[in-house]
């Protein structure tokens, strides 16, 4: 019986080409990088950071990883970042704070390398809890995550790609063990400190309980009609050349449009430049001071 997970990315994707891939030695990213190997994908540049938010674990994931990477025949960079003061120092949530590393992380490798795509392993699931928490937030009504995402970090545009968005995690550890494939569990996962967690654990079991159904396929459903109805949105925000020559938002313009579509195009002007906590309020914050 074959536990393959079928992904129609790994199908058309250029093997020849070389590819940044995130490893944090968990199940859905070791699962990513046994399926790009098996698929053929042979200039991979093995990625992982070393958070040091759980100490001894940390460096035994790093060190799993590394010797993942080799026994694959890819290179590895391992890097190291402390979260917890940034977050402290910069007045962020862990979560934030974490991301921010990786992001950094990603650009120095991409760099180093000469290559600005990353693969990362986030799949249905996790889609299903970033619309929860974007919907819970009012900060993009069913925003989910997108297989294909460019984000500009300091001087340098990343290409980030997700090619599990429409594969279950059990799917991916069923994978895994039916191969023989081991992977480092992360304890912090099922800790009720961060949102994601509680989201994870708590409110999607919840959900399937009260509605007697899976809740998951419904919520990766709405997500992707909200990016059909976002990316029209977009093209017709495209069509009312909304920057100035400098590059910043055009005032008399964007006053002229529609309450919707002004917060769409203050939305996307700055998720396109990486600033976080977009939530409602903030985005109701900058229509006010038009």
């Amino acid at each position: 019986m074959d536990d393959r997970p079928d992904i129609p990315w790994l199908r058309d994707a250029p093997r020849r080409a070389k590819w940044l891939v995130g490893v944090s030695g968990g199940a859905d990213s070791v699962a990513l990088l046994h399926l790009l190997h098996d698929a053929g994908f042979r200039k991979l540049i093995v990625c992982h950071l070393d958070h040091r938010l759980r100490g001894a674990a940390s460096t035994a994931d790093a060190r799993f990883v590394g010797k993942l990477a080799a026994r694959l025949g890819y290179r590895c960079e391992t890097g190291r970042d402390d979260v917890r003061q940034h977050m402290k120092s910069e007045g962020l949530s862990l979560e934030t704070a974490a991301r921010e590393a990786r992001h950094r992380f990603f650009a120095a490798c991409a760099t180093k390398h000469r290559c600005p795509r990353v693969l990362l392993a986030h799949h249905a699931d996790d889609q299903a809890e970033t619309v929860l928490w974007n919907l819970l937030r009012g900060s993009d009504g069913l925003r989910g995550m997108s297989e294909t995402q460019e984000i500009r970090i300091g001087r340098k545009t990343l290409t980030f790609v997700r090619p599990l968005l429409g594969i279950r995690r059990d799917d991916l550890r069923r994978f895994l063990t039916g191969n023989g494939h081991r992977w480092r569990e992360d304890a912090s996962n099922a800790m009720p400190v961060a949102v994601r967690n509680r989201l994870r654990n708590e409110v999607l079991p919840l959900l399937a309980d009260i509605s007697g159904r899976d809740p998951v396929p419904p919520l990766v459903r709405a997500a992707a009609d909200a990016a059909d109805l976002r990316d029209e949105t977009s093209a017709a925000l495209d069509s009312l050349r909304l920057l100035d020559p400098q590059g910043r938002l055009h005032l008399p313009t964007l006053r002229e449009l529609p309450p919707r579509l002004q917060r769409a195009a203050i939305h996307r002007f700055l998720a396109e430049r990486n600033i976080p906590g977009l939530s409602r309020a903030r985005i109701d914050e900058a229509l006010h001071l038009l």
